[in-house]
């Protein structure tokens, strides 16, 4: 069941993605051996994890994180480094299957989301390189229409400040006119979120948290986790590992669902398309999103697959999206190109919940987790703290299990997202 962790090498060692050119990366932090006591034991040393680990020992606790590969390994350092607003539902679709209030008090905490990240960059990340900016690319001329509405209705009712782009706006503003039109939130921005993880690691070891990496966890239960090493009893567990070990906690397992997806970075060109650099996320299925370098490249993401394994050539697939919207980049040079296993449930909200008394779980962010996932790392601390009000709004998001059950299930759901992303071929 834990293959999605080994399924494609790089045990132990970060993926060659362009995130770690430049980066200083730090020596491994040792094993779990033998029995430790902690007030919370983390599992996964990703975003949510680390940003939980910070706030809890800020809070008094002591803190172990175990982690099977390294720090920030996993989707927290490899995804398309996209800061977003609000969830995978707009804001009108909240609100008419939630109502207007609690539709409200979610946006405030995925505004306080985006806010978190941005702040936790600039105090312990600055390296990760905040840049304004998020677009939201319509391939059609009726989502774009869709999407002009959308913007009316949330300055309406959210005070929302965004700007409208027509195609030729798009062209002058991306380089392309492969879209219908765009809005541009100037409240986003997009990072280098493996910066942003390591950032963060080195802000739980000021911290005092204990962290210990290839610490593969096999079992958590009420009170105790265990490796094949050792053993952690905490008053409090958190499991956070995403797409690549739900199967640790049953609930879990039965409504969050690992999926691939792929990046590549071209050379540094000598014409780039953006004048005016933002990072665009388009209106498919299977989403294709993009943003440019400092130095010129172009940073590409997009296709998907569902098994565990990656496929021999991921350039090829990422080099097939690149050319639907620019043309004449298809035979670019790309240096860099990696995959990654992410997580989405069945209605792409994502999952928070206290599975027994002292043992919580979150994932599933369905695309939104450089946002998110560090917001409900705090609120899962604010929780165990007595503070519920943040955690019970966010545990009571409809997330259902997947239908057909924990191993049906997934079946059935890649299904259905293989068949979306043949009508975005078509």
């Amino acid at each position: 069941m834990s293959s999605w962790l080994h399924a494609n090498g790089d045990r132990g060692t970060w993926p060659a993605t362009w995130y770690a050119k430049g980066l200083t990366l730090p020596d491994p932090h040792p094993p779990l051996r033998g029995h430790a006591d902690a007030d919370l034991c983390i599992v996964g040393a990703g975003l949510t994890g680390l940003s939980a680990a910070i706030h809890a020992a800020q809070a008094g606790l002591s803190v172990t994180i175990l982690e099977a590969q390294r720090v920030g390994w996993g989707a927290s350092g490899r995804n398309g480094g996209q800061v977003g607003s609000g969830f995978n539902w707009s804001q009108r679709k909240l609100a008419a299957k939630l109502g207007p209030d609690k539709a409200r008090a979610l946006w405030t905490l995925a505004e306080d989301a985006k806010t978190l990240t941005r702040d936790l960059v600039a105090t312990h990340a600055p390296e990760a390189d905040w840049r304004p900016g998020i677009l939201s690319a319509c391939c059609t001329e009726a989502e774009f229409a869709a999407a002009r509405e959308a913007a009316a209705w949330m300055a309406a009712r959210h005070g929302t400040a965004t700007e409208i782009l027509d195609r030729d706006d798009m062209e002058a503003r991306i380089g392309t006119r492969a879209y219908a039109g765009g809005v541009l939130d100037a409240s986003g921005g997009y990072i280098n979120p493996l910066a942003y993880a390591l950032g963060l690691a080195r802000a739980c070891i000021d911290a005092g948290v204990t962290i210990h990496e290839t610490s593969e966890v096999h079992r958590i239960a009420p009170g105790r986790v265990a490796t094949a090493q050792g053993t952690v009893s905490a008053r409090h567990i958190l499991h956070a590992t995403n797409g690549y070990a739900p199967h640790l906690t049953a609930k879990t397992a039965a409504r969050v669902l690992p999926i691939n997806n792929y990046i590549a970075v071209t050379e540094p060109l000598d014409a780039p398309p953006m004048a005016n650099p933002v990072a665009v996320a388009d209106s498919r299925f299977v989403v294709n999103y993009f943003w440019q370098t400092r130095d010129g490249r172009l940073l590409y993401g997009g296709g998907e697959s569902y098994g565990k394994r990656f496929p021999r050539d991921i350039r090829a697939r990422v080099r097939a999206n690149i050319a639907r919207v620019y043309p004449d980049l298809r035979d670019v040079p790309l240096t860099h190109a990696w995959g990654g296993t992410l997580a989405v449930t069945a209605t792409r909200l994502p999952y928070l919940a206290e599975l027994a008394p002292g043992v919580f779980a979150t994932g599933g962010y369905s695309g939104h987790g450089l946002a998110l996932s560090g917001l409900f790392g705090k609120v899962c601390v604010e929780a165990m703290q007595g503070e519920r009000g943040r955690f019970d709004l966010l545990a009571g998001l409809p997330v259902p299990a997947l239908p057909g059950g924990r191993w049906l299930g997934g079946w059935m759901a890649q299904a259905g997202m293989v068949w979306g992303g043949l009508v975005d071929r078509l």
